[in-house]
């Protein structure tokens, strides 16, 4: 008999007369099947939410009392189920007759796999190799059956042993045992239980991450849970232990507390927890516990209130901490969408929120759109293609909800997400709230692979729970608001409305929400060629940007977030070796320890930028120039270096992609690292391009104003109207932003208040002095001085001395086009000066317009019975 016709003989008798029996869990499509979808688990193609409790071990490992008795057993299971118990946490391999009981009581198992982690083990060599045969043999006595849940191939490394190997040690071998388990059982779910010690362990490859976290205070519980999803990415997290001891605490309140922990579970979305634990009686390393009483039930079998309370939190699903449900307008916005609309419609149409209109808004479709649209009950609006931003603002109007959500055409939500959104306005003030975007694993291995490539929608945040940026795809905002800001901006036919809506919104004061488990399905482009028509549409909508809040936007064109970019399928940076540094505490003692990432700098995230694009071409033109005069030729292993950066950052962002976050293999897969290569290369490039077609690059010029000659100077205002020295600084700052400059705000360490880009070459610098004379008169002097670029003036000296040098060797071509280059930068910052200067001294000025001054005396004084405002040079 070979091996699979024993596995299936093995796995028959837990199968129904009707279900096939080439059914099994090597099968993920198979009902027996547990997997991961995004941030939550199914069972087939049921959500399953886990509620769990730990289980054993009572005796000594490979004891009769290791698991007690299969009647014990029985009992125990059936009072589980009674209290809407559906899985248990074991610590230890259980025998089969354990798993057998547990399936025929609806019980799912998580399988704990014990070794010697509290041991420095990975100093010897014979204790790593039997390790790995450990987790080996546990995961293979118990494959394919099906009551397991998952499996845990670690818990808690204690964090000085963690600390004395290295987390970089650590994280290897949890991917050894990864996947040697995978190798026994390819399709079953794996995860490490951590802790909040050790929380900086970075594995990437595990299937769903779970962490033991006992904290009593629900709110730094809620906070404590935010910032797991979202340490978690697109896998589903698990509380592998809650709770607490009875013995020191009592039992009401450990009742009390419990009930409040599951809620807050709950209530985060997590794919579940485990209370820790089922009963008291419990034996660890090789003696029995006696001193602690985590157990909802007492030694001698009797229920504690704990129990009741347990039965009680399991019994509901989300909590909406409120009596109502605020109605909310689904939007959909489409134009030629007839491959993915029906499905969205059909998963909005399965939504379990009580309240809520779908309704969609064709922008002009030529195919079959609407007649799918038709097949559902929705409101269909037609219009004639005006572009994404008008589409929105076309169901913003017909909305009828207090809540406005948006989602693509090519995007469908997980049931839960309406709740989900509706939850964090019904408990914040946020005036906007989004979600994360999560490509299907059904994608076909070109959008698969676009999903891990630069340039997708992602979410960026100022911390766990707040945002500054929201994607489209997933968006939410109070109708109310959203109509007080105008809508989305109709000029963003295609992209980057999203954006302008969010800095809107904080442009008034308010804020953006996130929410991780707010989940949608978004497919991502499946050919090359779409992937660079989108990067191209998003290079044009950076340009719009741009020229509408340049104060966003550096000199070289390049937008720098204030929060951290969140994304799981992200970039790993080119100095990948810098993962930051670890807060320990002293002697690492350090309950919470977290890893914190350096700052990111422009020289860092260089190769990253399209405009990086650029620098290889300049040293490309100076190459060629080496064909005329030979000592530029010295230039090419600078090109080469250059070069390498871009193919060297490709490469280590295509390694970790393709290798644990893509194929889930082993080995990576090369099929997947060869486009994924080609999408990192090509998507700075498309989005030059883009930016370059609208008018968005380094020498743009900001705003129309007539050029002011260049030189140090001192201006002079006189008011008659207090106001403090931030007031007037902001005025001024608005003011010249108005005349299409970059205002700039000095540091703490900087002697200068104000700076004003003409571009990227070259700009002012002001330094206010405020003068009291008493009674509320005030006079201001502005000190302005030139602010060029140091890397410019660099760029600008090598050029002329290289054109020098080539005019002495008699190479009169390259003189004259290296001194070209060098005289149109030298003019470039002496025009940016210009404009720079002209637009301060030209807002200056504008106080006068603001007042509504009627004569002005020869030193330009402005009055309006309140304030006289002179400017004097």
């Amino acid at each position: 008999m070979n091996d699979d016709f024993a596995k299936l003989i093995k796995l028959s008798k837990y199968v129904s007369l009707n279900t096939p029996l080439n059914v099994s869990q090597t099968d993920p499509a198979s009902p027996l099947c547990v997997r991961a979808k995004g941030r939550f688990l199914f069972n087939g193609s049921e959500k399953l939410s886990i509620r769990g409790v730990t289980y054993g071990p009572f005796g000594e490992a490979g004891s009769d009392r290791e698991f007690g008795s299969m009647s014990r057993a029985r009992r125990d299971f059936a009072e589980m189920a009674a209290a809407n118990v559906n899985s248990i946490r074991t610590y230890t391999v259980p025998p089969e007759w354990l798993l057998d009981v547990a399936y025929e009581s609806g019980i799912r198992v998580m399988v704990g796999i014990p070794w010697e982690q509290h041991v420095t083990f990975l100093d010897d060599s014979a204790l790593r190799r039997a390790i790995i045969g450990r987790v080996e043999a546990g995961v293979k006595a118990c494959a394919n059956h099906p009551a397991v849940l998952c499996y845990a191939i670690g818990n808690e490394i204690p964090s000085p042993i963690v600390r004395w190997h290295g987390a970089h040690r650590i994280e290897k071998f949890l991917r050894e045992l990864y996947w040697r388990a995978k190798e026994h059982a390819p399709n079953a779910l794996l995860t490490y239980v951590n802790y909040p010690s050790t929380e900086y362990l970075e594995l990437l490859f595990l299937d769903l991450v779970t962490f033991n976290v006992y904290i009593e205070s629900r709110d730094k519980l809620e906070a404590y849970l935010a910032r797991l999803l979202n340490l978690a990415g697109e896998r589903p997290l698990l509380m592998g232990e809650i709770g607490l001891d009875s013995r020191r605490n009592g039992e009401q309140l450990q009742a009390r507390l419990l009930d409040e922990q599951i809620r807050t579970v709950i209530d985060a979305g997590c794919a579940g927890t485990f209370v820790f634990s089922w009963t008291d009686e419990w034996h660890r390393g090789g003696c029995e516990i006696a001193d602690w009483d985590f157990g909802l039930t007492r030694r001698d079998g009797t229920p504690k209130p704990a129990l009741a309370a347990v039965r009680h939190a399991y019994s509901g699903e989300v909590s909406m901490n409120t009596v109502r449900s605020p109605r909310v307008s689904v939007v959909v916005c489409t134009y030629n969408g007839q491959r993915f609309i029906g499905e969205t419609l059909s998963a909005l149409a399965n939504s379990n929120y009580p309240d809520y209109e779908v309704i969609v808004v064709d922008d002009g479709s030529t195919d079959a759109t609407a007649t799918i649209a038709g097949q559902f009950n929705v409101r269909l609006i037609r219009t004639e293609n005006r572009g994404l931003s008008s589409a929105r603002n076309v169901g913003l109007r017909a909305a009828t909800g207090e809540i406005v959500a948006y989602i693509d055409d090519d995007a469908y939500p997980d049931d839960e997400w309406l709740n989900r959104l509706a939850m964090v306005f019904l408990t914040t003030d946020y005036v906007g709230v989004g979600g994360p975007n999560v490509p299907p694993v059904s994608d076909p291995l070109v959008a698969q692979c676009v999903a891990h490539a630069p340039g997708g929608p992602i979410h960026v945040l100022l911390s766990d729970c707040e945002a500054e940026h929201i994607p489209g795809c997933n968006m939410a905002f109070r109708r109310e608001h959203l109509l007080s800001i105008g809508g989305f901006d109709p000029q963003f036919r295609v992209a980057g409305d999203d954006v302008d809506v969010c800095w809107k919104i904080q442009e008034r004061g308010w804020k953006l929400g996130f929410s991780p488990t707010a989940t949608v399905f978004h497919h991502r482009r499946d050919s090359l060629r779409a992937y660079w028509k989108q990067q191209l549409g998003y290079g044009k909508a950076e340009a719009l940007l741009e020229r509408k809040w340049p104060d966003k936007y550096n000199a070289i064109g390049h937008l720098t977030w204030g929060g951290r970019v969140y994304n799981a399928r992200g970039l790993t940076p080119l100095w990948w070796w810098r993962r930051g540094r670890i807060y320990q505490g002293t002697w690492g003692t350090a309950p919470y320890q977290r890893l914190y990432q350096p700052a990111v700098t422009l020289l860092g995230d260089l190769p990253l930028l399209p405009e990086w694009y650029l620098v290889i071409a300049f040293l490309t033109t100076l190459s060629v120039l080496g064909i005329v005069w030979k000592p530029l030729l010295m230039i090419i292993p600078l090109l080469v270096v250059a070069c390498g950066l871009s193919v060297l950052q490709a490469v280590i962002n295509t390694i970790v992609a393709s290798s644990c976050r893509i194929s889930k293999q082993k080995k990576p897969d090369w099929h997947a690292g060869r486009t994924l290569l080609l999408l990192h290369l090509m998507q700075p490039l498309a989005r030059l391009c883009g930016r370059f077609k609208y008018g968005l690059h380094p020498w743009r010029r900001r705003g129309s104003a007539r050029p002011l000659l260049p030189r140090a100077r001192t201006l002079s205002l006189w008011s008659e109207r207090w106001r403090s020295t931030g007031d007037w600084l902001r005025s001024l700052q608005m003011l010249v932003r108005s005349e299409g400059a970059t205002g700039l705000a000095g540091g703490d360490y900087d002697n200068w208040d104000l700076e004003f880009q003409g571009g990227m070459l070259g700009g002012v610098r002001t330094r206010m002095a405020v003068e009291e004379h008493g009674k509320g008169r005030q006079l201001l002097r502005f000190r302005v001085w030139l602010r060029c670029s140091a890397s410019g003036f660099l760029v600008f000296v090598l050029m002329t001395c290289l054109a020098i040098a080539a005019a002495t060797d008699r190479s009169w071509t390259a003189a004259v086009a290296l001194g070209s280059s060098g005289m149109l930068i030298a003019w470039r910052m002496f025009h940016e000066c210009s404009l720079a200067m002209q637009k301060l001294t030209s807002a200056l000025r504008s106080f006068q317009t603001e007042t509504q001054v009627t004569e002005l005396p020869s030193v330009t004084v402005a009055s309006d019975n309140r304030t006289t405002v002179a400017v004097v040079e």
